[in-house]
């Protein structure tokens, strides 16, 4: 660094004059000597730094030569060890393979072993299979020639045999033709009984048990009426004044009640006829009320009736809310209530309406609580099922539609609807409750004592029983015994078998089912009895 002359004239300068020209090249000199010197202070110090550095990188640089070394070595090392791993899981895998191919092979030799036999066993086979095909071909040979000896001999036996009956072969032909007839009808009835008599083994237990289950749980007491009502009269006098001057009187009470008087040589009775039992009943009820009172003319007699005629509707209300709250029923219409108070007056086969209606709605519940219905359901379509007998001579059709459409006009909905139209298989049942009904209905009307039929129409259904019977073919008699509930027919045992016997009861059950009209059930006998008779002299 050099100073310049200047300058330390300047600083000579400020100082004063204090210091002198050698001073100030001494301090020069000084400067310059320091200078060198930390100059070569500095170079010395960097060169140490430097060699230093030197050194630590070498020793870096050997480190990082010694890991790399021993990093080399170990990974060496590390791959040394998994070649010998793999070395051995791959020894043992090849044993493994070596083990299930040795094995393989002999599962393979046995195969082979086995496959052998059987090829010699087939070729054995196939040799006795030839040697059969063989037997098989002469003995097809000799059959066709046997069959055309056989047949040769059936056609000469035949030409003998239709010289000998002066038969044609068509005629023999149908005569065979009715023999196989004859045996097919009697194995197809053979059959048929079989048949029928296992279904209904298996379905009369269940409907057994069913019905008598009812049976047992609901009995009660049915009134028996008839359609005529006798009227005592304590005397002929008062008979006359019944019957008034030219039967004045007798007229006006027919025409106020709409009964028929009926005024005979009987002493002491008359007779109230009519088919509407209400208007019987207001009539009979009158014929009481005007004997007991003695006074009999015209103006009484429309007085009595009228004063008859609005009890008898009351209790028509009172019998139908009865009834329904016997059967437990609820939202019954007034109407539909009023309408089976009337059925209090009305029978059928002698059978109270009324009652009958209370115990086929019982039966019904009974029997549907059985199989797993409804119960009240059930009970309401027992106990409407007849409503229409209360109305059905005041309108066209019969009790079933007309009842039907009773109800549904007065709030009835199905299945209730369907069953009180088609408890009498008028129309098709679309429920359960239906055939439920029409169970109950005649297990109601068959009990014993509860219907009961006219002399003149019991007389016809005997009779037309009876023609049923004898129109089958085999029939030699019928006979209807305890009293119409069963006909006994005998049949020609030369002509019917035992089969066609159960067969032809069968055909008579069911043509009495679909042509007669009958309260219960009536049971079909068929008798076919062999006799041997011989005389001994």
């Amino acid at each position: 660094m050099l100073v310049n002359t200047t300058t330390l004239q300047t600083l000579a300068a400020a100082s004063g004059g204090g210091f002198g020209a050698s001073d100030v090249l001494m301090i020069v000199i000084g400067a310059a000597v320091g200078i060198v010197i930390g100059i070569g202070l500095m170079r010395l110090l960097a060169k140490q730094t430097i060699a230093k550095a030197k050194s630590e990188a070498e020793d870096i640089v050997r480190r990082s030569r010694d890991d790399a070394v021993t990093a080399a070595q170990k990974a060496e090392l590390e791959a040394d060890k998994r070649i010998l791993s793999r070395k051995a899981e791959f020894e043992k895998e090849t044993e493994s393979t070596r083990a299930e191919f040795r094995e393989q092979e002999k599962r393979l030799a046995k195969r082979e072993d086995t496959l052998d036999r059987k090829l010699d066993s087939l070729t054995s086979k196939e040799d006795n299979l030839d040697k059969a095909t063989e037997a098989l071909e002469r003995r097809g040979s000799e059959m066709h020639k046997r069959e055309q000896e056989v047949e040769s001999i059936l056609r000469q036996q035949r030409d003998q045999l239709l010289r000998i009956t002066d038969l044609s072969l068509d005629e023999a032909k149908a005569l065979l033709l009715e023999r196989v007839e004859d045996d097919v009808k009697d194995e197809a009835a053979r059959m048929s009984r079989r048949i029928i008599d296992d279904a209904e083994h298996d379905a009369k237990d269940k409907a057994r048990e069913v019905t008598i289950n009812a049976i047992q749980r609901f009995a009660s007491d049915t009134t028996a009426e008839s359609t005529v009502r006798a009227i005592p009269i304590p005397s002929d006098d008062l008979k006359g004044r019944i019957i008034g001057r030219e039967g004045r009187n007798i007229r006006a009470i027919e025409k106020a009640t709409g009964a028929d008087i009926i005024v005979d040589d009987t002493p002491g009775v008359i007779v109230v006829s009519c088919f509407d039992k209400v208007r019987q009943a207001i009539a009979a009820e009158s014929l009481q009320k005007l004997v007991a009172d003695g006074r009999v003319h015209p103006s009484r007699i429309e007085e009595v009736v009228e004063g008859v005629r609005k009890d008898i509707d009351e209790r028509i209300i009172k019998h139908g809310k009865e009834a329904v709250l016997e059967a437990k029923l609820r939202g019954i219409h007034p109407k539909v209530s009023e309408a089976m108070g009337r059925l209090h007056f009305r029978t059928s086969y002698g059978q109270n309406v009324l009652r009958h209606s209370l115990e086929v709605a019982f039966l019904c519940q009974m029997i549907a609580d059985q199989l797993g219905l409804d119960g009240q359901i059930a009970r309401r379509c027992g106990f409407l099922h007849d409503i229409g007998k209360s109305m059905d001579h005041e309108m066209e059709g019969g009790h079933p539609k007309i009842g039907m459409d009773f109800a549904k006009q007065h709030g009835e909905k199905e299945p209730i609807l369907n069953a009180i139209g088609g408890h009498h298989a008028d129309i098709p049942s679309i429920s359960f409750y239906t055939p439920i009904v029409m169970a109950a209905d005649a297990i109601s009307g068959a009990r014993p004592g509860a219907r009961r039929e006219s002399y003149e129409r019991y007389i016809q259904r005997l009779e037309q029983l009876q023609d049923i019977a004898t129109q089958h073919q085999g029939v030699t008699e019928a006979h209807a015994i305890q009293a119409g509930r069963e006909v006994r027919v005998m049949v020609d045992a030369k002509a019917i078998s035992d089969d066609l016997a159960f067969q032809i009861a069968r055909k008579i059950a069911d043509q009495v089912s679909d042509e007669m009209t009958f309260p219960g059930e009536i049971r079909v006998t068929v008798l076919r009895e062999t006799r041997a008779i011989e005389i001994a002299r």
